[in-house]
This record gives C-alpha cells, structure tokens and sequence, in this order.
C-alpha cells in the first residue's frame, strides 16, 4: 500500500496496564445515563439469589467518545459473529432474572 505524504503520521501511543487491571471485572449489566456533555457507564454485578448488586466500575466518556465507542462495539460484534456465528438475544429480556433461575442456596 502507497503511503500519502500529504497526511502527517499520528504517534504512536504507548499504553500499559496494571496487573489489576488486566484481571478485569466481570458484568452481567450495564446501566447507561448521560448529561449533554457526558455519558456515564456503570458496569454492574448481578448474583444469583442475591437482591443487592454493586457497580464495579464507572466510565465516564464524552459524548463523541461513546459514539466511537458504539461503532468499535458493532465492528467487533460484527467480526465476532462472521467467526463464530450470530449471538442469541432473548426477545424480551431487558435485565438477566434476579434468581438466574437457579435453586435457593441453602447452607
């Protein structure tokens, strides 16, 4: 491929990641608000037979962020499915059920 000398070169970006961080933290539910100059992303926990969640991560993005953000989500949901097939969604789910569906724990 031809390069255009016309453009500048953007840098490169050299980015790290703790070890804490590369562990990640799992979510089953996202909650989305935004004001006009912010959305705020709350990542959240939901256990089975456990009626209070806690958020365990908060992304505060502006408002071009997260549309870049939506289109790179499409890519690579895009790209995952051409791999692996398309992704089930239940018609009418908006939340996972609070019991997962799974017997009451008993000690």
């Amino acid at each position: 491929m031809a390069e255009n000398k016309n453009q500048p070169q953007q840098p490169a970006i050299n980015i790290e990641i703790t070890d804490e961080i590369a562990e990640g933290i799992y979510s089953n539910l996202a909650i989305i608000s935004h004001s006009n100059s912010e959305f705020v992303v709350d990542f959240i926990r939901l256990m089975p037979n456990v009626p209070k969640a806690k958020v365990k991560a908060r992304i505060i993005l502006t408002p071009q962020h997260a549309k870049r953000l939506l289109n790179a989500l499409k890519d690579n949901l895009n790209k995952y499915e051409m791999q692996f097939g398309a992704i089930d969604e239940p018609e009418h789910s908006q939340m996972p059920p609070m019991n997962f569906n799974t017997p009451p724990a008993q000690a």
